[in-house]
């Protein structure tokens, strides 16, 4: 069974269809806008919606909070993982 990092990493791919990359490809504590992956907003909304989907997790498109969530895969792991434990 895939960690819960694996899914995330995943999902990342496929709801964004980035064709050339692989969960292996995406380092967990490296950025994943501007530097690190290069996403940009459209990416933010596509990938906000997945999780939604996924996870259950709903986000605010404004909220510093939701931007500190997106800032890489660990911390979209722990935000996930927190709406888990309610």
């Amino acid at each position: 069974m895939p960690t819960l990092e694996q899914e995330i990493k995943e999902l990342i791919i496929s709801s964004l269809a980035l064709e050339d990359v692989t969960p292996e490809d995406i380092d967990s504590a490296q950025p994943l806008f501007v530097e690190g992956l290069g996403l940009d907003s459209i990416d933010a909304l596509e990938l906000g919606l997945a999780l939604q989907k996924r996870y259950g997790v709903t986000l605010s498109a404004e909220s510093e909070e939701t931007r500190r969530h997106f800032a890489s895969v660990n911390a979209l792991v722990a935000l996930v993982s927190q709406h888990r434990a309610g």
